[in-house]
C-alpha cells in the first residue's frame, strides 16, 4: 500500500498528543488511558486503510500493551506519595489476571464491529458514572473478600480486556463504592492497570490478526505502541501530581464528557450510521 507522507506526519503527531493527553489521564483518572487510545488508534488504523474484520484487536491488544508502561509508572509516582493500597492489588491479582485471559481469548473470537459496539456501550455507561454518579453513595465499607472478590474482579479484568482499557475506569468506581478515598482509589486502580494488561498482552502477541498493519506482532502494532508509551512516560508524572493537588469533581466531568462523545461515535460506526 502506499502511503502519503503528508498524513503519515499528521496521524504520528496526533499520536504524540494523544499519547500525552493519555499519560496525563492515566495518572490524573487513574484510568490507564485506554479509554482515549483504542478509539485514537480504531482512528488511525482505518484511516491508514487497516479497517477490516479484526482491527478493533489490534486496537485493543495495542492499547493494552502501552498500558503496562502506563501503568507502572503512574503507580510508581502515586507510591512515592504512600497512596497505592498494595493489599487490595495483591487479594485482586489472581481473579483480575483470569478475567483479561478470558478476555483475550472471547475478543480473539468477536468481529470489530461487535467490539465496537461493546466499547461504545460500556463507555457511554463509564462516562455517565463519571458525571453523574453520586459520590455519597456506597455499596459497603471495605472492599469484598472471598466468593465475591473472585467474581468481581473477574469482571473487571474481562470487561476491560474487552474496552482494551487497565482497569481504572471500572476500579476507580468500584473502589469508591466501598468507601476508598478518591485519591486512594486513582493511586491503586492504576496497579489494575499492570494485571490486566501483562497476562493478556502475552496472550494477544500469538493472534493471528489478517490485514494487520505494519510492524505488527499478533495483535500488537509496535509503532503505534512506540509513540505512546514515549509520551505517557513523560506525562504520567504529571498527571499524578495533578490527581493530588485539584479538585477532581470537575475533570472527572470534562473527562466524562468526552468519554461519551468518543464512546458514542465508536457505536455509531458499529451499528453503520
Amino acid at each position: 500500500m502506499t502511503f502519503d507522507p503528508v498524513l503519515l506526519a499528521q496521524l504520528t503527531a496526533l499520536l504524540v498528543v494523544i499519547g500525552a493527553f493519555a499519560g496525563v489521564v492515566a495518572g490524573l483518572l487513574g484510568v490507564g488511558g485506554g479509554i482515549v487510545l483504542v478509539p485514537a488508534f480504531f482512528y488511525l488504523f482505518t484511516a491508514l486503510g487497516y479497517g477490516g474484520a479484526q482491527v478493533m484487536q489490534v486496537c485493543l491488544a495495542t492499547s493494552l500493551a502501552t498500558i503496562i508502561v502506563t501503568s507502572a509508572r503512574s503507580v510508581q509516582s502515586h507510591n512515592r506519595r504512600g497512596a497505592v493500597e498494595w493489599p487490595i492489588l495483591r487479594g485482586w491479582a489472581l481473579g483480575i489476571g483470569i478475567g483479561a485471559v478470558i478476555g483475550v481469548l472471547t475478543a480473539a473470537m468477536l468481529r470489530s464491529v461487535v467490539l465496537q459496539g461493546i466499547f461504545g456501550v460500556l463507555g457511554v455507561l463509564i462516562g455517565l458514572w463519571l458525571a453523574f454518579g453520586r459520590a455519597d453513595f456506597r455499596l459497603g465499607n471495605t472492599m469484598p473478600t472471598g466468593p465475591l472478590r473472585g467474581v468481581i474482579a473477574s469482571a473487571v479484568g474481562f470487561l476491560s480486556v474487552l474496552m482494551g482499557i487497565g482497569g481504572g475506569s471500572l476500579g476507580v468506581p468500584l473502589m469508591t463504592l466501598y468507601g476508598m478515598p478518591i485519591h486512594r482509589a486513582v493511586a491503586t486502580a492504576a496497579g489494575f492497570g499492570i494485571l490486566i494488561a501483562v497476562p493478556s498482552v502475552l496472550f494477544f502477541l500469538f493472534v493471528p490478526v489478517a490485514d494487520a498493519p505494519p510492524l505488527t506482532i499478533g495483535a500488537v502494532n509496535l509503532p503505534a505502541f512506540g509513540v505512546v508509551v514515549a509520551m505517557t512516560l513523560i506525562t504520567a508524572p504529571w498527571g499524578a501530581k495533578l490527581a493530588h493537588a485539584l479538585d477532581a469533581t470537575p475533570l472527572k466531568r470534562v473527562f466524562a464528557a468526552f468519554i461519551i462523545l468518543m464512546a458514542l461515535n465508536m457505536l455509531r460506526k458499529a451499528l453503520g450510521w
